[in-house]
């Protein structure tokens, strides 16, 4: 039977010709050939793009285009073209950035063809569309979107909506619908939150309506106690109210009173000195008229003397002269 073997002198040449590598961390051994270096593998990028420069780049890419419905949405489906699944995480991660720059007509485009793709049907997304609706103006879109989620979602909708829809109203002066918001809090048994409670009650009080305003206060008097999450925590914390803040700070407000009473002494120091100084400029100038007029009074009157003093000369000259000659006639006898 034949067999196959290596030489002596063979064998010891591929041992001699071997290089084992001392470091651990780039050796892996083999069962038959003995340990080898670990290569990167080629196939593999380093490069990796996450959702945060990616939602930058779909901003920046749907920034500079037109109001056209149809520009916009062919710019938004080249962007996501060779995604294997919707990326919903960039475009929420986008949304955010154009409701920070204010960008509410771009809000709205990209949540309507994010809505028509059917992706992202949460409250929140509509919460986010139906606040671009109102702080661009339209508002009657607003009201349909509204009343479409209220229709479906009747019993279980968030109270963030109720409160978004009356401040709406209640910046535009649109009080009847107010009202019947709160109205239809109170039956499906929402509780108002405080800052609900304050605008319904500012209207109570402008409307004149004291009767119900008290009634308000009665049925939703302020909460005493509020909930915060510190480090990752709810703790309950004692709510101050602002007649208790002023209470506890009265010293603080004793300052402020004393701050303002200097300053309106000031104020009237101020005043009083303008006043003096304005009076004293009448003095001065009443007293420059006086002067003035009685210095043109006297020089008429100097020049009068000195006009019937040259005139009673003339007369008594020629008198004046016979009498020195008689006297001088007398004197010579």
């Amino acid at each position: 039977m034949l067999t196959l073997t290596y030489s002596p002198v063979i064998l010891t040449k591929r041992l001699a010709s071997v290089k084992i590598s001392r470091s651990k961390g780039s050796v892996v051994v083999c069962a038959a050939k003995g340990p080898r270096p670990r290569y990167p593998r080629v196939w593999k990028t380093n490069k990796r793009i996450g959702t945060v420069s990616k939602s930058a780049k779909l901003v920046q890419c749907i920034k500079d285009l037109s109001n056209v419905k149809e520009e916009v949405y062919g710019a938004l489906d080249s962007f996501i073209a060779w995604e294997l699944e919707f990326p919903l995480i960039t475009v929420k991660k986008a949304l955010k950035t154009l409701e920070n720059q204010e960008e509410w007509k771009r809000i709205i485009q990209v949540t309507k063809w994010m809505l028509s793709k059917g992706q992202g049907r949460t409250m929140g997304s509509y919460f986010t569309l139906l606040n671009a609706l109102a702080e661009d103006g339209r508002i009657d879109e607003a009201e349909e979107l509204w009343t479409k989620l209220l229709m479906e979602n009747l019993e279980s909708m968030p109270r963030v909506f109720f409160d978004k829809m009356i401040s709406i109203y209640y910046h535009r002066g649109m009080h009847e619908k107010m009202f019947e918001i709160f109205a239809d809090m109170e039956e499906l048994g929402v509780r108002p939150s405080v800052s609900v409670v304050s605008m319904v009650g500012n209207v109570f009080q402008e409307l004149g309506m004291v009767d119900k305003y008290e009634k308000l206060q009665q049925k939703y008097p302020p909460p005493r106690w509020e909930y915060r999450y510190i480090k990752g925590k709810r703790v309950k914390i004692r709510v101050k109210h602002p007649n208790e803040f002023d209470g506890g700070n009265e010293d603080m407000n004793k300052k402020r009173q004393t701050v303002q009473d200097s300053l309106s002494l000031d104020i009237l120091y101020e005043e009083t000195q303008n006043n003096t100084g304005v009076v004293n400029e009448e003095k001065e100038e009443s007293s420059d008229v006086q002067y003035t007029d009685t210095e043109q009074i006297s020089d008429v009157f100097h020049e009068e003397t000195q006009h019937t003093s040259d005139v009673l000369y003339k007369e008594t000259e020629p008198v004046l002269n016979e009498l020195y000659d008689e006297a001088g006639t007398k004197s010579d006898n």
